[in-house]
Parts: C-alpha cells; sequence; structure tokens
C-alpha cells in the first residue's frame, strides 16, 4: 500500500511539474523567447542564412517565427475602417501581401545578427491571469550595444500571439495605418493592394 503511495505521489508531482513547464511555455515572454531565439539559433546553424542568403532568412522566418504571431490582426488594424468594407478576396489579398511585407522585414532586422556574437533578455510582463494583451519588453544585446525590442502580444484561444513590434522606437502598426491612409484615400482598397504587391515585387528583386 505505502508503495502503491509512492507511485501515486510521484506521479503526481511529475504531472504538477509538467503543468508547471507547460504553463511556462505559454506565458507572452516565453513565446517571443522561443520564436526570437528559435529563429537566430536555425540562423546562425545554417551556412547559407550565416552567410547572409536573405531567401533562405526569410525561410527561416517563416517556419520558425511566423507560428508565433497574429499578423491577420496586425493587418485588420493597419488597414483600419477599410478592411470591414473589404470583399473576402480583397481581405486575403491584402493578408497576404502585408504578411510577407512584414517577413521580410523582420527578416532584414534580424540577418544583422547572424555573424554577431548576440545574447537576448525577454522581460515579463506585469500582467493579472485575466489580461488579454501584453508588451513583452526584449533586448539584443550585441557588439553594436544593447537595442531594446518590444513585442505586443494577444491572447487567443491558441495562445499568446504577437501582433505588433516596436524595432526603432515605433509600433509597426502605427507605421504602416500612416502609409495605408495614404493609399487608401487615393485608390480604396486595391489601390492598396497594387502598392503592397508592386512593394513586395520590389523587395524580392
Amino acid at each position: 500500500m505505502k508503495r502503491y503511495l509512492s507511485i501515486c505521489l510521484a506521479f503526481f508531482l511529475a504531472s504538477m511539474s509538467f503543468a508547471g513547464e507547460a504553463l511556462a511555455q505559454t506565458s507572452p515572454d516565453a513565446v517571443v523567447k522561443n520564436a526570437v531565439e528559435g529563429t537566430v539559433n536555425a540562423m546562425k546553424a545554417d551556412p547559407q542564412a550565416r552567410g547572409g542568403d536573405m531567401a533562405k532568412i526569410t525561410q527561416l522566418v517563416e517556419t520558425r517565427f511566423l507560428p508565433a504571431t497574429d499578423f491577420q490582426r496586425t493587418t485588420r488594424i493597419a488597414v483600419g475602417k477599410a478592411w470591414a468594407s473589404a470583399t473576402p478576396d480583397q481581405q486575403k489579398q491584402l493578408y497576404d501581401q502585408f504578411q510577407t511585407l512584414l517577413v521580410r522585414t523582420y527578416a532584414a532586422s534580424l540577418a544583422q545578427l547572424r555573424d554577431q556574437d548576440v545574447k537576448f533578455k525577454f522581460d515579463a510582463p506585469s500582467i493579472d491571469a485575466s489580461a488579454k494583451d501584453a508588451v513583452v519588453e526584449s533586448h539584443v544585446v550585441s557588439t553594436g550595444g544593447d537595442n531594446p525590442v518590444r513585442y505586443r502580444l494577444e491572447k487567443t484561444p491558441q495562445g499568446w500571439k504577437i501582433y505588433d513590434i516596436d524595432m526603432m522606437g515605433a509600433w509597426l502598426i502605427q507605421v504602416y495605418q500612416q502609409q495605408f491612409a495614404g493609399q487608401l484615400q487615393k485608390g480604396g482598397v486595391d489601390g492598396l493592394i497594387k502598392f503592397l504587391s508592386e512593394h513586395n515585387a520590389r523587395s524580392a528583386g
């Protein structure tokens, strides 16, 4: 009987430990840490990426970082009121083109770290259990100094998801809201889709 109770107790403690680890993995700072460090480590381990191959670096961002994001929410906020009036096909084109732009922008930023001895620090946000939005402060410490990068996340049914990034003192959504407003005023939703498509075509070349 004692042996049975000991086994049950060991199983219970192991289960609690596993639950604690799972909970830690779902915290906002853990999501950001896994996404960022996972992408950078993969980039440094890949000869093509380490050599500056932007296509490879972009691919790593798509496979390692993108799953931790909700760039559809990013698109909806950046496009603003025009999103609701866009057709489902227009919404898909806006999302696809804007996500391509965001991925390439982030890949270009990470590419600067490929041959540097870099360390990351991620600060856990002070939030309660009911919080639906959080900002994770991070620091990229390299030979170039200490560069702060902030990530804004939303709590979704699939866990915490990144939907905005502050890389140079300005949140990406705010930057693109201003650009998109001008394009929407000139050419409507189709004009914005054309603007994004042409921008992505140029950056791909």
